[in-house]
C-alpha cells in the first residue's frame, strides 16, 4: 500500500489578510484596516492542509527560511496532519509572505517570494513523492526554480504509476507560457478557474476554453466561483452547482475546491461526487477568514458536511 494518498511539492508561507480597506487606495496616505488575519497561506499548503482535514494522508515537500514566518507556517501545516518531514529549512534565505488587501468588491494580492522561488528539482525526494496514489502541483508560475523541469518531474512521477493533477493559479507576469502545454501532456486532472482557462488558451469564453483544454487533458475541471464547477472528460460534460453559505472570505476557496475534489478522486469516487465535494470544500472555506481556518475546526467541519449529505 502507498504511504500517502496524495503528495504535494510547492510553496509554504503565511497569508496576512487586511479587511475593510477603501475601494480606492490613494498613495501617501495611512489607511486603516479594521480587521486582519495572519493564517496559513500558499496554494500548495492550503490544498495539503485541507486534504488532510478531509481524511487523506498527505506528504509535503517545500523550502522555507529558518525564520519565524517559516516556523509558524510549518507548525500550522503539521498541526493539520500533513507529513512535513521533507520540508527544507535554509538559514540564508527568508520565507515568502503574501499580503492580501481585501475590499468590498476587489482584492489585491501582494507576494514576497522569498524561498518560494528557490525550490528546485534536486530538493525533491522522488521516492517520497511517488510513495502515494496521486501527486498534485499548485502555483505553476511561482515554482520558478522548478518550472523548466516540471515536464520531466511529471514524466518520472507518471512512470511510477501515480496520477497527476495541476492547478496553475495566477501568472504574476500575465504571460501564461513557461512550458505549460508540455507539462499538461502528463496531467490527468487540470483544475483552473474560468479566468485562468481563458488566459491559458486565449479563448474569448469559458466554454471554448474548456473545449480546447479537454483536447489536451483527460479531465478538465473548471471552477466557476459561486456558480459551482464544470468538468469535461472527453465528450462528456458535467455541471455541479455551488453551495450557498454565509460568506466571509474568498481567500483559498479555489485551493479548497481542489482539496475536496481530490479527496474523493483518490478514493475512486465518480465525477459528480468529486465535483460536489469540491464545491462543498470551496464554499466551506469561505465561512472563516483565510483558506484553512474553517478546516481547523473539526466540529464545524462535521456539522457542515452533515448538512450537505
Amino acid at each position: 500500500m502507498p504511504q500517502f494518498d496524495v503528495t504535494i511539492a510547492g510553496e509554504l508561507n503565511l497569508d496576512l489578510i487586511l479587511y475593510g480597506l477603501p475601494q480606492d487606495l490613494p498613495p501617501e496616505r495611512e489607511l486603516l484596516a479594521p480587521r486582519m488575519m495572519l493564517t496559513l497561506g500558499s496554494s500548495s499548503a492550503i490544498v495539503a492542509h485541507n486534504l488532510a482535514a478531509l481524511g487523506c494522508k498527505v506528504g509535503f515537500i517545500s523550502k522555507i527560511g529558518a525564520d519565524e514566518l517559516g516556523r509558524t507556517a510549518l507548525e500550522r501545516l503539521a498541526a493539520g496532519g500533513v507529513d512535513t518531514q521533507k520540508v527544507l529549512r535554509v538559514a540564508d534565505q527568508q520565507t515568502g509572505l503574501t499580503v492580501i488587501l481585501q475590499r468590498e468588491k476587489l482584492r489585491n494580492i501582494l507576494t514576497y517570494p522569498g524561498t518560494i522561488f528557490e525550490l528546485r528539482l534536486q530538493d525533491l525526494d522522488l521516492a517520497y513523492l511517488t510513495s502515494a496514489r496521486h501527486f498534485h502541483l499548485c502555483s505553476y508560475y511561482l515554482q520558478r526554480g522548478l518550472t523548466a523541469h516540471i515536464p520531466e518531474l511529471f514524466r518520472r512521477i507518471k512512470a511510477a504509476g501515480l496520477t497527476i493533477s495541476l492547478d496553475t493559479n495566477d501568472d504574476p507576469d500575465d504571460a501564461w507560457q513557461g512550458g505549460l502545454m508540455e507539462a499538461l501532456r502528463y496531467v490527468d486532472v487540470f483544475l483552473p478557474n474560468a479566468r485562468e482557462a481563458q488566459k491559458i488558451t486565449g479563448a474569448p469564453h469559458a466554454d471554448s476554453a474548456i473545449d480546447q483544454l479537454s483536447k489536451i487533458v483527460p479531465l478538465v475541471v473548471m471552477k466557476m466561483g459561486e456558480a459551482g464547477a464544470v468538468a469535461r472528460r472527453g465528450h462528456e460534460r458535467f455541471e455541479s452547482p455551488g453551495v450557498k453559505v454565509d460568506f466571509i472570505d474568498p481567500v483559498g476557496a479555489g485551493d479548497s475546491f481542489d482539496a475536496g475534489f481530490l479527496s474523493q478522486f483518490v478514493r475512486g469516487a465518480d465525477l459528480p461526487t468529486c465535483l460536489a465535494w469540491g464545491n462543498r470544500a470551496g464554499a466551506f472555506s469561505t465561512t472563516r477568514p483565510g483558506g484553512t481556518e474553517a478546516f481547523r475546526d473539526p466540529a464545524k467541519r462535521t456539522a457542515f458536511w452533515s448538512r450537505q449529505s
